[in-house]
């Protein structure tokens, strides 16, 4: 009886310069965040959120970017980034 080695998920996750460039984005918004520019905060980690969906939609299996599957991840991040947007532009209609 052949056994096999469980599939190791990390060998097929996304390139870790990538990724750091993600945390670095997100560390930008925070300070912007902290700073009080909550608008151009919210922008960076929309725009960020949008464009690694797309970039999972787009390249597949080529991307950078890799959680789990092309459809979950592009529809995470496509999501994520217009709700946030709709979310702060909805409470500042509301001031």
């Amino acid at each position: 009886m052949k056994t096999t080695h469980p599939h190791v998920s990390e060998d097929h996750e996304g390139k870790p310069w990538f990724e750091w460039i993600v945390f670095a984005l997100i560390v930008v918004s925070a300070v912007l965040a902290y700073a009080g520019h909550t608008m151009a905060a919210t922008a960076v980690l929309a725009v960020t959120a949008i464009v690694t969906g797309l970039l999972r939609l787009v390249l597949r299996e080529r991307s950078p970017w890799k959680v789990r599957s092309v459809g979950f991840d592009a529809f995470i991040g496509i999501m994520l980034g217009l709700g946030l947007l709709v979310t702060y532009f909805s409470i500042r209609l509301l001031l």
